[in-house]
């Protein structure tokens, strides 16, 4: 079965401003980052119960080569895969959590 996904407002945000920082520094490392959100996105709808179910219900996928991960929830009924962080791994891992229970 495959999800289909969708950004929370705030990782679209983290997303575009990761992908601006990377765009500043190197087209071809803002292109590598593209795909690899983009694999990472294909591996969570495809397999989305395969990853580390690190917090409740929330589960995250590293991606290749850069220092990020999605933070991801699955809603079974809907077959959809709602993106909630894109976490930049380097940053406080201790609030890597912190905004989503105020979320759910």
């Amino acid at each position: 079965m495959i999800y289909q996904y969708s950004f929370f407002a705030s990782a679209q945000k983290d997303y575009e401003e990761s992908l601006n920082w990377y765009l500043q520094k190197s087209s071809a490392a803002a292109d590598g980052f593209i795909k690899a959100v983009d694999f990472a996105l294909i591996q969570i709808c495809n397999y989305p119960d395969r990853y580390r179910n690190t917090y409740k219900h929330y589960y995250e996928i590293r991606l290749k080569k850069y220092p990020f991960a999605l933070i991801y929830s699955i809603e079974k009924r809907e077959e959809l895969i709602i993106v909630w962080k894109v976490f930049h791994e380097k940053r406080d891992p201790g609030k890597k959590f912190t905004k989503l229970k105020k979320l759910r």
